[in-house]
């Protein structure tokens, strides 16, 4: 099995949804990507967390045979967000943000990390995501998230970043931003000429776009689910699905960026489904299989003839 590395935030969130309420439980964008890579491939997990971060989170990490020697212990308080949503649960209102140990994050790989093969720099400063390039010896597939807050106040250090990496992730309003366009089609197109091989744009609850160098363009509806108790993480779940997967295929080609995609968008529904982790820390291979073929069968468009206008 070839290594993830996966480098960002972990934290404990309070969130309220129509649906209920939870207060600190786990979160941040290496939680959520770590354990849904975990199906397909060992991962090395990178990130911060304080004293307050319950010994229950850590087991769960080691449960998945994630390797948590990446994992800072400092003293202080753990990274907290807290938000809510309303019936439009495609936006998130954040009440408060606690930074506390992730403030100082400074990402220093273990030696035995240097040799990962795949890549996943979630939303942390630009700043530390070129470090944490600095120290990789030879990576095969790199992917890249960020967020609206770095292309407004980071730009420069985003593009030298995003000129090292194989694939972009953004989600629309990302996209649109970072290359001042409101059409998607020509954002991808500005972001491919900026340097990676792929450009994936997520949707939220229509979706995702890939987009590659090749001209390859792939739309994938988003799985439809009776329930969303809580989609917090699920862009993050879709990515370490989607770099799980690719981490164990023969050739990363246009066919199997395709798979990741429904890979990833699978992941995702579960955990909008359950509040934090509680549902995707229980999903297996056999499950997430099921619901890929329920989800290939749904997606599949009937042969249409047309009759041309006499």
């Amino acid at each position: 099995m070839n290594k993830v590395l996966i480098v960002g935030s972990i934290g404990l969130d309070s969130l309220k949804t129509p649906f209920g309420e939870k207060d600190n439980v786990l979160g941040g964008s290496v939680s959520y990507a770590s354990i849904a890579a975990s199906l397909f491939s060992k991962v090395n997990m990178v990130g911060v967390v304080g004293e307050d971060f319950p010994q229950k989170y850590i087991d769960l990490f080691k449960s998945r045979s994630i390797n948590t020697n990446g994992l800072e212990f400092r003293s202080g308080n753990t990274f907290k967000w807290s938000g809510y949503y309303e019936y439009d649960m495609n936006q998130a209102h954040t009440v408060d943000t606690q930074l506390n140990v992730f403030a100082d994050f400074n990402p220093v790989l273990p030696d035995e990390y240097l040799d990962s093969e795949f890549v996943f720099l979630a939303n942390i400063h630009p700043s530390l995501q070129l470090k944490v390039l600095d120290q990789i010896k030879y990576p095969k597939f790199i992917m890249l998230d960020t967020m609206n807050l770095w292309i407004s106040t980071t730009k420069n250090e985003l593009l030298e970043v995003i000129k090292r990496v194989n694939l972009v992730l953004l989600n629309d309003g990302e996209a649109r931003q970072l290359c001042g366009t409101p059409n998607l089609v020509v954002a991808a197109k500005k972001v491919l000429d900026m340097g990676p091989e792929y450009v994936v744009i997520k949707k939220g609850e229509h979706g995702a776009l890939l987009f590659s160098k090749s001209g390859e363009v792939f739309s994938s509806p988003a799985y439809p689910i009776e329930i969303i108790k809580d989609p917090t993480g699920a862009g993050d779940t879709f990515a370490g699905g989607f770099i799980g997967y690719l981490s164990q295929v023969d050739e990363i080609n246009n066919v199997e960026m395709r798979k990741a995609i429904v890979i990833g968008s699978t992941l995702a529904s579960y955990t909008a489904e359950e509040f934090s982790l509680d549902k995707l820390k229980t999903i297996t291979l056999r499950q997430l299989n099921e619901r890929y073929c329920e989800f290939e069968s749904l997606a599949k468009f009937e042969s249409l003839d047309l009759v041309p206008v006499s």
